[in-house]
């Protein structure tokens, strides 16, 4: 299958190693990875925080350079959601009934990465090795608008050497939301701190989730409370493999 990495502005800009992850990750499960350099911002932040017209532009540009796309994937909850849920809402509200049209099509073939893999690709176990205490985050947008389930639980359980640990209270939103982090500073650290204590119950090494957003509010309050605990991208570690011995 030919796949069209969707790798995000914030991974592009912080967090590069997630999107060397997902490639060398899809690749090993024998995909066809392709990456459009003309890609940009989705224009999540944009809309979300009241400039629609600012996102219109750059949805307008993500449909042209992805109309032709047989599946795009993409390691970011929040990102495909924007694509599937507010995409249509978007183009309505603007009244363009072919951008519209376009945008249920893209809708169809846009996967966040971890459902991409179970529910598309039918694996759940990518032959990954990560000998660590691991808890996972499910982050908003994958839990209540993809609706992405078990996917990435059932990809961790079949990690060698991982063991998965329960996140207590794991329901509860991190406090990041985007620009709801800067202008609802107290509310967000409230929240945050909130999440930092379930993490730090669980006694785990690395706390991951499928969005690099969450994690560096996550991590930035673990760093800052000195946990010991780090965050990595479910991706980076289902890249991860057995190191082989040579003789």
């Amino acid at each position: 299958m030919k796949v069209d990495l969707f790798i995000t502005c914030l991974n592009d800009a912080l967090f590069a190693q997630t999107g060397r992850a997902t490639v060398q990750l899809l690749r090993r499960l024998g995909q066809e990875v392709r990456f459009n350099a003309s890609q940009t911002c989705c224009g999540q932040m944009h809309f979300n925080t009241g400039y629609q017209s600012d996102a219109l532009v750059l949805i307008r540009k993500f449909v042209e350079d992805f109309k032709d796309s047989e599946v795009i994937v993409a390691p970011s909850g929040s990102c495909v959601a924007m694509i599937r849920d507010l995409y249509p809402r978007a183009a309505e509200w603007a009244g363009d009934h072919a951008l519209h049209e376009a945008t249920l099509k893209l809708a169809e073939k846009t996967f966040e990465l971890s459902e991409f893999i179970v529910n598309v690709l039918k694996i759940e176990d990518v032959g990954a090795y990560y000998p660590h205490k691991v808890t996972y985050h499910p982050t908003c947008h994958a839990v209540r608008v993809l609706r992405v389930g078990e996917a990435p639980l059932k990809l961790l359980r079949n990690v060698k050497g991982l063991e998965l640990l329960e996140l207590p209270q794991k329901d509860q939103c991190c406090g990041f939301g985007g620009t709801f982090a800067v202008k609802n500073a107290e509310t967000s650290t409230a929240m945050l701190s909130d999440k930092a204590s379930s993490i730090m119950q669980t006694r785990a090494e690395i706390c991951t989730a499928g969005d690099n957003s969450c994690l560096l509010h996550i991590g930035g309050g673990l760093s800052r409370m000195q946990s010991g605990t780090r965050t990595v991208h479910y991706a980076e570690i289902l890249a991860s493999v057995e190191k082989q011995v040579r003789p």
